[in-house]
């Protein structure tokens, strides 16, 4: 009887808005935004048609979504290391590193998610895009601020390096693996950090 209940019982918008973004995220990021259809991803979701498209009425609402969830969901990451590291800006900057490390590693690893799915739309105002580039913006913004309290003054040339030094890690690990040269970012770093502090 209770069983029954359960089945009945119906799913909170929250909840159902977590069930689509987690199916988008892991097929999305599995196979491409283009390769997977919406019929598809509906079913992964155990949910019927009308509330997927209620709660996401284009497959590009969806997208940017699942997007912005995923930059939420990382950016918390970074800035609870650099909450942990905050008398320690070069302690901070070594810790994201390494968490993208440990990203890289993963066996389901296929590159920078951003970067995946925004080079398969055209139009810079895709949500895909906008997203992509707000994520960036906002990695960005955080490796500089924490460039400028190691060195007053540098911190947009530091910044940027180390910006693009993890794009470029991303990238590479794509193709040759996390134990490719990758694997030498964090001796690069540190000789990044060493030359501005």
């Amino acid at each position: 009887m209770v069983e029954a209940a359960r089945r009945t019982t119906p799913l909170s918008r929250a909840e159902r808005e977590r069930r689509v973004l987690d199916a988008a995220q892991e097929l999305f990021y599995a196979r491409g935004v283009h390769e997977v259809g919406m019929d598809e991803l509906v079913r992964e979701t155990g949910l019927g048609k009308a509330t997927v498209y209620r709660l996401f009425p284009t497959k590009d609402a969806l997208v940017g979504a699942y997007l912005r969830r995923l930059e939420a969901q990382i950016l918390g990451l970074i800035d609870a290391d650099i909450a942990h590291h905050r008398d320690n800006p070069a302690a901070a900057v070594r810790a994201i590193f390494a968490a993208v490390a440990e990203d890289l590693a993963r066996p389901t690893f296929r590159g920078c998610a951003f970067n995946n799915a925004s080079i398969e739309f055209n139009d810079p105002a895709h949500p895909a895009r906008a997203a992509a580039r707000d994520y960036r913006a906002a990695l960005y913004q955080r490796l500089q601020a924490l460039a400028e309290q190691l060195r007053p003054g540098s911190g947009a040339v530091l910044g940027a390096q180390l910006a693009v030094v993890l794009d470029g890690m991303y990238t590479n690990a794509a193709h040759l693996g996390a134990d490719g040269p990758a694997a030498a970012v964090p001796e690069l770093v540190d000789s990044l950090l060493d030359a501005h502090v």
